[in-house]
Formats: structure tokens, C-alpha cells, sequence
């Protein structure tokens, strides 16, 4: 348990003054340096914990930690706490083990492909990023580590971490752990660091994804059946239709023409429902005294859940937000109307594409600012946003 408090030191300027002098005197300048950013780090004493031990892993000298810590000797007491001083060092990028090559993402990419073109198994690369989401999609530009030596799980190691913890939390021997990783003294990782586990295997997170990915197949063959089902039936729909406006145009001839006014409801023009199988978790507008006004409605469905067009358009956003929306994608309908779809897994559509009503263009997800899995879905009109239940069935 340790708390990090920071504490600016600036440098005095000791003026001194001289008597007046009906002589001007040149103006001194005094140039002074950046102040040293130092802290402490207060550190409690766990059974087993030595004082060169914690100095070690902290990189300072254990006399400081005595200095700081008023302390007469080095014998400590368990739940006693230290102040520790750090002083920040020369700043340096993470740090690879040897035989790790970094690798970034080209478009058209698949961990397939990537695994293959190196010699490598998919549980591999699996094991080398843990933190992947998905076996199916990477994101281009993002760096992938691929394991051309020793094979076994890549973990970053944390604040206060050290390589023999980790070493000690999947029972492997630090020495084997520091040599596999080309490392003489384990104080010298610090966190950040890249540490690999040979022979550790990241299995659970391979099967989760790959259940994840059996899942999205599903559903998507389902949304499929499902958008034939409703070509079909709105097939059906204007072979009626027709039908209807032949018999109507019949009658209509044996009436004397007059001037006719064509009422068009909102309908002919209308929205569907994006999501299919979903539950309402939170509506348009004011949610509470202290909560931002919502600008949609959240529909709660499934991890993976296909996410549909409400209305034929022409994709004009498709990537990532840095405003909390995610991954999510907006439609241009024409006539300034536009929906947006947000917090989505992965993304399905390209700017610039046209899709159809009902039409495939991304999956249910929990990017960006999301509690989780669902879709937040906004209607705007001339780019004021709209109660989406006035324009759905």
C-alpha cells in the first residue's frame, strides 16, 4: 500500500541590497533553473521486506529512505511506513525482451495472416497480446508483438511490480524468468516494461475470444436471415401495393379528373429499429439533477449483437470518438437528417459507402464511455438532436 505525494522545491534568491549611487548601475540579470521535481512515496512494511530490498526497487539509496524516514538503523517492523524519495529519471521508452519484434498493423491485416507470415500459432500472438479483443479484426496502425524466440505470455510489468513478483505469481524461477528476458539485474526494469513468461500460455483468453468470434458468426448469419425474411416481406408489400393502386386507377377512370391532394406520411419515409432482441435502458432527455442531458435512447442487446441501418443513407463518419462515443458510426439520410450509432465492438461499414435500410454496419459493443453492452442511437435534424421514438414504428 503506497500513496505518492509530490512536492515542488524551488530555490531561493538571496537579494542583497546595496546604498543608492548617483551612478546608474547595469541591470543584473539572474537566470534561474527548472526546480528538481522530487516526491516521496509512502511505502508500508510487509513481512519479509528488507531496507536495501525496498531501495532496490525503488533505485534509491537505502541511507536516503533512512534519512527520510527518521529512522536510527536498518531494522524495519511490520506496518510501519517509509518515506521513500524519488527524484524523476531520465525518461525512456518501454523496454522489449530480446527476440520480441514489435509490429505494426497494416490494413487488410488478420491475426490469420500476421501468425503465418512470421511462423507463429494464433495462441502465440494471443499469448504475446493479451489485451486483444477480437481474432477476427486489428486496428491499423496499432503494434502487435510477435514472439520470434522463446514463446510464452507478454505482461507489462505495473507500479511497484517487480520481475521476480511476477515471476513468483505463475510459479516460474526468476533466474529462468530474468535470463529468458535478457536481464543481469531485475532492478533495472521499471514499470512499463515488457517482461516474458516462457512457457505460459494465455489458453482462457484464446478460447474466450474464440467463443466470442462463434458468437458474432451467429449472430450475423442470423441478422442475414432475418433481412431476407424483411426483403421478402416488403416485396410482398408492394406487389400488394401495386395491385392496390392498378384496381384504384380503374375506378379512377370512370370519375370525372379533378385536382387531387397527395398527403405523404411520415411512414413512406420512416425509420426501423437498429437493433432486434434489445431492451430500453435509458430514454431521450433530462436524466437527473446532477446527470447530462441524454441525447438518445440506449438499447440494451448482447456482446456482438448486429447493429442495422435505420433508414438508407450514405455513410459519413466510421471510426473512433473522442468525445465517449466509441467506436460508432453516422448516417446522412438527406435533408439534414442524420442517426448516429455508438459504443459499437467493431465497426462494419467504410466513409462514403451507401447502405440500405436494414442493411449490416457494425455490432453491439461497450467502447468508449459505456457501462456496458449496448447501442446508443440519436436521430438529428439539422444537427440538433431529436427524440428518436418520434421517427421509429
Amino acid at each position: 500500500m503506497w500513496v505518492a505525494c509530490c512536492v515542488l522545491a524551488v530555490p531561493a534568491l538571496a537579494l542583497s541590497f546595496k546604498p543608492l549611487s548617483p551612478v546608474p548601475l547595469p541591470e543584473a540579470q539572474v537566470e534561474v533553473g527548472p526546480s528538481a521535481r522530487k516526491g516521496w512515496v509512502v511505502y508500508e512494511v510487509r513481512p519479509g521486506d528488507t531496507l536495501a530490498g525496498i531501495a532496490s526497487r525503488y533505485g534509491v539509496d537505502p541511507r536516503h529512505i533512512l534519512w527520510s524516514s527518521g529512522l536510527q538503523d536498518h531494522r524495519l517492523q511490520v506496518g510501519e511506513r517509509l518515506l521513500i524519495p524519488l527524484v524523476a529519471g531520465e525518461e525512456r521508452p518501454p523496454r522489449v525482451p530480446p527476440g520480441v519484434e514489435a509490429y505494426r498493423v497494416r490494413p487488410g491485416d488478420t491475426l490469420a495472416g500476421i501468425a503465418s507470415r512470421f511462423g507463429v500459432s494464433v495462441l502465440d500472438l494471443v499469448s504475446a497480446n493479451p489485451s486483444l479483443e477480437s481474432l477476427d479484426r486489428l486496428v491499423a496502425g496499432s503494434v502487435l508483438y510477435v514472439p520470434r524466440g522463446a514463446k510464452g505470455l507478454l505482461l507489462t510489468l505495473g507500479e511497484g511490480e517487480t520481475l521476480v513478483d511476477l515471476a513468483s505469481g505463475f510459479g516460474l524461477s526468476p533466474v529462468k524468468v530474468a535470463k529468458a528476458n535478457g536481464v543481469e539485474n531485475p532492478a533495472e526494469l521499471r514499470p512499463g516494461d515488457l517482461v516474458l513468461l516462457p512457457g505460459i500460455q494465455a489458453k482462457t483468453t484464446y478460447q474466450n475470444l474464440l467463443a466470442k468470434q462463434e458468437a458474432e458468426r451467429r449472430a450475423r448469419l442470423e441478422a442475414e436471415r432475418r433481412r431476407q425474411e424483411e426483403l421478402r416481406r416488403l416485396a410482398e408489400e408492394r406487389r400488394r401495393q401495386q395491385a392496390l393502386a392498378q384496381a384504384q386507377a380503374r375506378r379512377q377512370q370512370a370519375q370525372v379528373a379533378r385536382p387531387q391532394v397527395r398527403r405523404v406520411s411520415y411512414q413512406e419515409g420512416g425509420m426501423r429499429w437498429p437493433l432486434s432482441g434489445f431492451r430500453i435502458t435509458t430514454y431521450f432527455g433530462q436524466r437527473g439533477a446532477f446527470q447530462r442531458y441524454h441525447t438518445g435512447i440506449d438499447l440494451a442487446a448482447p456482446y456482438g449483437t448486429p447493429i442495422v441501418a435505420a433508414k438508407s443513407g450514405q455513410v459519413e463518419v466510421a471510426g473512433w470518438s473522442s468525445v465517449g462515443y466509441g467506436f460508432h458510426v453516422i448516417l446522412d439520410h438527406g435533408g439534414g437528417v442524420e442517426t448516429l450509432y455508438a459504443h459499437m465492438s467493431r465497426i462494419a461499414v467504410r466513409p462514403g459507402e451507401w447502405v440500405e435500410a436494414g442493411e449490416v454496419i457494425g455490432y453491439v459493443g461497450s467502447t468508449g464511455w459505456s457501462t456496458g453492452p449496448h447501442l446508443h442511437f440519436e436521430v438529428r435534424v439539422g444537427g440538433v438532436a431529436r427524440n428518436p421514438l418520434s421517427y421509429l414504428p
